[in-house]
C-alpha cells in the first residue's frame, strides 16, 4: 500500500506564465489553474481569462480552512 499523500496548509497562490499555480505549505504544486491570451487568431476557446483562473484559484486555496472548520448542528 503506497503512503498517504498529505497537503498541508497553508495553500498559496503563485502566478507562472499563463497559469496560477496553488501550492501547500512545502511549495508542492497541486493544481494549475490556466488562463489563455489574446492571439491574433483571436482567444484560446477552452481557457478561462486571467481573472477567472486567478479568482478560482484563489477560492481553491481557501479549501484546507473550510473543511476543517467544525459542523455546526
Amino acid at each position: 500500500m503506497e503512503p498517504r499523500r498529505t497537503f498541508p496548509p497553508p495553500w498559496t497562490v503563485r502566478e507562472a506564465d499563463e497559469a496560477w499555480r496553488v501550492e501547500d505549505a512545502n511549495g508542492f504544486a497541486i493544481v494549475w489553474f490556466c488562463w489563455g491570451r489574446k492571439t491574433a487568431s483571436g482567444t484560446w476557446p477552452d481557457r478561462m481569462t486571467r481573472d477567472e483562473a486567478r479568482r478560482m484559484a484563489a477560492n481553491f486555496a481557501k479549501l484546507p480552512s473550510i473543511v476543517s472548520k467544525p459542523q455546526s448542528q
